[in-house]
């Protein structure tokens, strides 16, 4: 594990200091701007941090080693994200705002179309790896993983991959999408389904062979 990565496995750990003492601070003097930092650091805090990331450290898609003495891209960008995944409540609040969530994706990094519709039980761990076209539909608990990992060589093989949601697609309650898969236009994903890494997916009827 390199400098840096030991580096930003402390992020999640810090965020939460920070914020904890925004927090006490705005309770025990009222004054609004500790409420204003506090909301800063949760939300703009690490945002910020993973576009600087981006920008010397680029998550690129493609298969990588994790284990050994070059820098991970993923794993920076993965522990910039973690606060998000221990406390979910954190972006459940952004869908009481009609488009918010949509546009908390976007300055991610993904692409988000419009007319979007997210379930505040949505889990994303890579939120800058998603492509997500007009008028889709994501029921209750679908889980985006834009990475894979498995054993491989006394090593671990990682891969990333966006996800890729086309046009007018339903996908149902616990479905889980996999790096590098791709959804049609008009496709309808039955409950609990899972797509696997690279898939390819059409559920639309075909034509009739003349």
């Amino acid at each position: 594990m390199t400098l840096l990565s030991k580096l930003l496995a402390l992020f999640p750990g810090l965020v939460v200091t920070l914020a904890l003492i925004c927090f006490i601070a705005w309770v025990m003097t009222q004054d609004w701007w500790w409420l204003i930092l506090l909301i800063l650091t949760i939300y703009g805090l690490p945002l910020l941090t993973y576009r600087i990331h981006q920008l010397f450290y680029p998550l690129q898609p493609g298969f990588s080693y994790l284990v050994g003495k070059q820098y991970s891209p993923w794993w920076g960008t993965y522990q910039i994200q973690l606060i998000y995944s221990a406390f979910p409540a954190l972006e459940k609040l952004l869908h009481f705002v009609p488009g918010l969530f949509s546009l908390w994706l976007r300055l991610w990094g993904s692409t988000i179309g419009q007319k979007v519709l997210w379930t505040p039980s949505i889990q994303i761990l890579d939120r800058g790896m998603l492509h997500i076209g007009n008028q889709v539909i994501f029921g209750h608990q679908v889980t985006f993983v834009s990475h894979a990992i498995k054993p491989k060589q006394h090593n671990l093989l990682l891969y990333v991959d966006r996800i890729t949601v086309g046009n007018n697609v339903f996908i149902s309650a616990e479905v889980g999408l996999s790096p590098g898969v791709a959804i049609a236009d008009g496709s309808y994903i039955p409950f609990g389904m899972r797509i696997f890494p690279r898939q390819k997916y059409n559920s639309r009827p075909k034509a009739p062979e003349l």
